[in-house]
């Protein structure tokens, strides 16, 4: 994998890999870190809570970042068990002028019978499809939310009041002294055990979408789930500020920096990083071979993509999943096309094409382009996993300092 491919997915505010790199690489160790500082003035909560917040922490990631997706997959395979094909976009049971279920099965039924025998079962079989769906939705956002929201914590706590239970037991008998100092790695891993038209919306929600749809949940059980009135307000502000960074501030960052940044050059910075890099793409421009649908509307942009399947335009905007082409050329009819999205596509496409011409240098200039745009990604990243990991633990320790008057964990303390 590139360095550009590397970029180029940590940069995709609607994949897990951004996530993935700030959670789990950069914003869990600093809060690990964070919230035994927070709490050293007394060693026995601050050892309770960096246990908490480090075995909490990546338990919640693994469920959130791994547990979703893993249910997509199982609910995949019911759905096709059920006759079903799972890459039915659930949007077309909604007729519209351009696509829909009856307007694809009659416009593709020579073109592309095998695509077309999924839509006409699905037709024929729409309320039991409409069940499967409901129980799907069900699966992925209820379980987690479970797991997140509810169980985890529960354990969690459990966890920290025996121990506390245990500790004060030694301490009254005299036998032992807490020293967290004397607790190595290998003892913590002994006790690293536990014991004890919205349906169309809905399931064709993003994986990312779901992880956010979740969080909400998550958040509401963790309120729930505090031990007391104090934690709740804490955990509040720190739930709220987690689904800001992780899912808005990240979007508007992008096309704050974007929108700035490309002022350099005078052109949208908006296309993939890769195709900015794409040498194919840069000879197209080069050579004035890049041909646009000059579409007003959604049916003249599909149209366009329908008899020009061979298009540079149409490979690209199948390329970067604007729309979805079948082996044979044709336009996959099971596939909803989000015609903003592909409009938007185009019209990127089209300014930074002519501004690359203007400039007398194309390669030159997107090179440039490149490397504003990597620039604005690392940056990205950075401020996000900087805020999540440090900004919001400092706000929510000085939230907490207001609330309770302490610095401590409001959980833990007596």
């Amino acid at each position: 994998m590139t360095i550009t491919n590397i970029i180029s997915a940590i940069g995709n505010n609607n994949s897990v890999y951004p996530l993935l790199v700030r959670d789990c690489g950069i914003e869990v160790p600093t809060k690990v870190a964070l919230t035994y500082q927070q709490n050293k003035e007394d060693k026995e909560v601050a050892w309770l809570a960096t246990r908490e917040r480090l075995v909490d922490e990546y338990t919640v990631s693994a469920v959130w970042l791994g547990g979703i997706p893993l249910l997509e997959r199982i609910n995949a395979r019911i759905l096709k068990n059920r006759g079903f094909n799972p890459a039915i976009s659930t949007k077309l049971m909604k007729e519209e002028a351009e696509q829909g279920l009856d307007f694809n099965i009659k416009k593709f039924k020579d073109l592309a019978p095998e695509a077309v025998k999924d839509l006409e079962f699905l037709k024929a079989n729409q309320a039991k499809y409409k069940k499967l769906i409901g129980g799907k939705i069900l699966a992925e956002t209820a379980i987690p939310i479970a797991l997140m929201g509810f169980i985890i914590p529960k354990l969690v706590f459990a966890w920290t009041a025996n121990t506390k239970k245990e500790l004060a037991k030694k301490k009254a008998l005299n036998n032992d002294t807490f020293t967290p100092q004397q607790k190595n790695m290998s003892d913590f891993a002994k006790n690293l055990s536990f014991k004890g038209g919205i349906m169309s919306g809905l399931a064709n929600f993003s994986t990312v979408q779901k992880m956010a749809l979740t969080d909400g949940g998550y958040a509401v059980g963790r309120v729930a789930t505090a031990r007391k009135k104090n934690e709740a307000y804490d955990i509040g502000f720190k739930m709220a500020g987690m689904m800001f960074l992780n899912f808005v501030f990240p979007k508007y960052l992008a096309s704050f920096l974007d929108k700035t940044t490309g002022k350099a050059i005078n052109t949208n910075l908006n296309l993939d990083i890769k195709m900015l890099d794409d040498k194919d793409f840069i000879d197209a421009i080069k050579s004035k071979k890049f041909t646009l649908p000059d579409a007003k509307s959604g049916k003249e942009l599909l149209d366009f993509v329908d008899k020009n399947p061979d298009s540079l335009f149409v490979k690209y905007a199948n390329k970067y999943k604007k729309v979805t082409m079948l082996e044979n050329g044709v336009r996959d009819p099971r596939k909803y096309v989000d015609l903003n999205a592909l409009k938007g596509f185009r019209d990127d496409i089209a300014e930074i094409s002519q501004n690359a011409l203007k400039s007398g240098d194309v390669a030159k200039f997107m090179k440039k382009a490149k490397g504003l745009k990597a620039v604005n990604i690392l940056a990205n990243v950075g401020i996000s996993s900087f805020l999540l990991a440090y900004g919001l633990p400092k706000a929510q320790f000085a939230f907490r300092k207001i609330i309770t008057g302490s610095e401590l964990e409001p959980g833990i303390i007596d």
